[in-house]
């Protein structure tokens, strides 16, 4: 199992993200590094635990703001695999992403336009470079759900799976910064057992190695992790048990 840190990047600083309230969303505060700069936090994610992967949250660009194309060239150039979502309405918006070098290209289901719009997205960037996020808050997908063909969680993640996604990401916003739990363990299980091809990635709200050992027994391939990265809560040598 992987662990992939965030970085949720706002008005050019790495900010601690909260249940979603962006309007309440500061400068870190981290263990690794004192700066709140996306690329000295990237490096202190790479010298500390020498990840490989890192996921960036550009939430201007999810407001609508251009996405922060520069900072995405400055921590690629660490040579790290970089995923973004930067708020992708449609296959447009996502083009100029795939141009940059960004190698995951994440398509927010709080941001696309409908299922229609993530096919032409798959078909353009290829199965290999489109991640499907299922923005979820308290168990509720965001978005514009009259678009699906049904608004729960499942029926939405079937949809996005039949489209020709692969790789899905679970996340709860309502648990991001919250220090309690994903609590999408029961939708994980779930979609790994009726689509055991796809990657399952979980997060939001991951508090200890014990959370990430327990999505590693449902399937999960990958979690998204910050806050318990920057306050010690996880540590370098806690990765030796996945």
């Amino acid at each position: 199992m992987r662990i992939i840190p965030v970085l949720d990047l706002k008005a050019g600083q790495v900010v601690h993200g909260i249940a979603g309230r962006r309007q309440e969303y500061r400068p870190i505060v981290s263990r690794l590094t004192a700066s709140c700069h996306p690329v000295d936090v990237a490096k202190a994610f790479l010298e500390h635990f020498g990840f490989a992967e890192l996921y960036l949250a550009d939430l201007d660009a999810i407001e609508g703001a251009p996405p922060a194309l520069p900072s995405y060239a400055a921590i690629l150039s660490l040579g790290v695999h970089l995923w973004v979502d930067a708020g992708i309405r449609d296959a447009a918006m996502a083009r100029p992403l795939a141009v940059s070098g960004v190698d995951s290209v994440v398509i927010g289901l709080e941001s696309v336009t409908g299922p229609d719009e993530l096919a032409r997205i798959c078909a353009d960037l290829g199965r290999q470079r489109t991640v499907f996020s299922l923005d979820l808050k308290g168990g509720q997908p965001l978005g514009d759900s009259s678009k699906w063909n049904g608004s729960e969680a499942w029926s939405i993640a079937v949809q996005a799976i039949g489209i020709g996604v692969s790789r899905l990401i679970v996340l709860d916003l309502a648990r991001v910064g919250m220090n309690s739990g994903v609590g999408t363990e029961e939708l994980c299980k779930s979609l790994r057992s009726a689509f055991p091809q796809i990657e399952i990635v979980a997060g939001g709200g991951v508090r200890n190695i014990a959370d990430l050992l327990r999505l590693k027994r449902l399937g999960v391939r990958a979690a998204l992790v910050a806050s318990a990265l920057h306050d010690g809560r996880i540590a370098p040598a806690d990765l030796i048990a996945l």
